[in-house]
């Protein structure tokens, strides 16, 4: 007999990118969500053979009236009754101003019922130092934010919205606390720092978040976890997947009264560790980490299978090389259906 499920009925929005092949943007999502019990309506922001990772790929982007077209679809057939937007990859400016649009239209739309709507937003720009997207992009993200339940900017992209330079844990603080103040963010999640840290050992990184109280003060938390020395694509589709939903779980499971809150924003007496945020992202990682571990043991067998099929010359062929790699770093989802619904909780939060 199946166990009683912990996540409620949720129809979801998710908007990122799409690729006929590989796991990323939305082919993670809906997999995800869906495997987790979610309703799932993808909206795809680009239609690519394989994501950009592999240095060479073919299709084409949606453009903001294509957006803006297929919502009004939906609309036009009361197939908008969504309980949340996840909100991935945007190409370009116009793009994002669309798709906030589509947040703000909802988020509207559910004004008179607080916490049925909630909108988790991952504002794709950047990492390691470097944009990846047209430079208009990043203050339409400043316009939309605001609107946002919930952001997962990697430490890169929280630098540009919060500009604030992050280089430890004090300044991590400080654009945390801007976003809250400045963009009045309620939860703020952001993941793969790597700052040094007493608590911090030698190949490990963390997850900091926060919830805001009634005041607007950050409650913080971090959660240690160690490195795994490969490379991999998606993962912070995986990461905002996960945590959207995790995240509606631990508040339902909280009590009656959060999830009827707006934003699902904890009394002011409820601490950072104890924060549904928090909760959630303990089960996040632990998800996280099993997947990618199950990955990386199993690129080997990917690149010999992959170039067990190529000539003697492709094999010393650097491009082609990269190609094969880049293969094998998909994320092994469909294999790994446990460590999605039921992850082993090994990393704990911890007040800042």
């Amino acid at each position: 007999m199946s166990a009683i499920p912990t996540i409620p009925d949720t129809r979801v929005l998710a908007v990122a990118s799409h690729v006929v092949s590989g796991y990323v943007g939305n082919k993670i999502a809906v997999f995800v969500l869906q495997s987790l019990g979610c309703d799932v309506a993808a909206l795809n922001t680009v239609q690519f053979s394989n994501h950009t990772g592999y240095r060479q790929w073919k299709g084409t982007r949606v453009s903001a009236q294509e957006i803006t077209d297929l919502w009004d679809g939906l609309k036009q057939s009361y197939l908008d009754d969504f309980d949340v937007m996840l909100s991935g990859y945007i190409p370009g400016a116009e793009a994002v101003d669309a798709v906030g649009k589509i947040g703000r239209e909802l988020k509207d739309k559910s004004k008179d019922t607080p916490g049925k709507f909630f909108w988790a937003l991952d504002p794709v720009m950047g990492d390691n130092g470097k944009i990846y997207v047209s430079p208009e992009v990043v203050p339409a993200y400043k316009r939309l934010i605001h609107d946002a339940d919930l952001i997962l900017p990697n430490q890169f992209e929280a630098e540009l919205l919060s500009e604030v330079k992050i280089n430890d844990m004090d300044s991590l603080r400080k654009a945390i606390q801007v976003l809250h103040d400045k963009y009045k963010v309620p939860h703020v999640v952001i993941t793969s720092v790597n700052l040094e840290a007493p608590d911090h050992p030698p190949s490990h990184l963390s997850v900091v978040g926060s919830t805001m109280t009634s005041t607007g003060q950050a409650r913080f938390f971090k959660i240690v976890f160690p490195s795994i020395d490969c490379y991999f694509s998606g993962t912070g589709d995986m990461f905002g997947a996960l945590m959207v939903i995790r995240m509606r779980e631990a508040v339902f499971n909280a009590n009656e009264h959060l999830r009827h809150t707006t934003s699902w924003l904890s009394d002011d007496a409820v601490s950072a560790i104890e924060l549904p945020l928090a909760r959630a992202a303990e089960k996040v990682l632990g998800s996280m980490h099993e997947v990618l571990s199950k990955t990386c043991e199993g690129m080997k067998k990917v690149v010999e299978r992959t170039t067990g099929d190529m000539k003697a010359e492709d094999r010393e062929n650097d491009t082609k090389v990269h190609l094969v790699k880049s293969k094998a770093a998909e994320l092994q989802l469909v294999r790994n259906l446990d460590c999605l619904r039921t992850p082993v909780t090994q990393y704990q939060a911890k007040a800042m």
